[in-house]
């Protein structure tokens, strides 16, 4: 069982950054691959970026690629996104999840947090 809590967000001016964090219950966390995905009003939830159970393996959506950068310290039990050059597009409810598979579909993690709201203006 892993229990995940997200923190970070908030309200920025488009070009702005904030960081995200996701801190990890459990002696587990080292052997999950951990996601980012984020879910807009009205829209289905989407996948933003994944990072390897090592860490040496990360994917982004198209969407947020050279703009954010997902890490991980399993010291901490905490996965970090870093998201520079915010745009109002951005705006969701960002949520972390942990799983077996380093897999952009959300059907391949089993643990999600209760998400972290990021607000973009204009």
């Amino acid at each position: 069982q892993v229990q995940l809590v997200e923190s970070g967000g908030g309200l920025v001016q488009a070009g702005g950054s904030l960081r995200l964090s996701c801190a990890a219950s459990g002696r587990t966390f080292t052997t999950y691959a951990m996601g980012w995905f984020r879910q807009a009003p009205g829209k289905e939830r989407e996948f933003v970026a994944a990072i390897r159970s090592s860490g040496g393996s990360t994917y982004y959506a198209d969407s947020v690629k050279g703009r954010f950068t997902i890490s991980r310290d399993n010291a901490k039990n905490t996965v970090y996104l870093q998201m520079n050059s915010l745009k109002p597009e951005d705006t969701a409810v960002y949520h972390c999840a942990a799983g077996w598979l380093l897999d952009t579909r959300d059907s391949s993690y089993d643990y999600w947090g209760q998400g972290t709201q990021v607000t973009v203006s204009s």
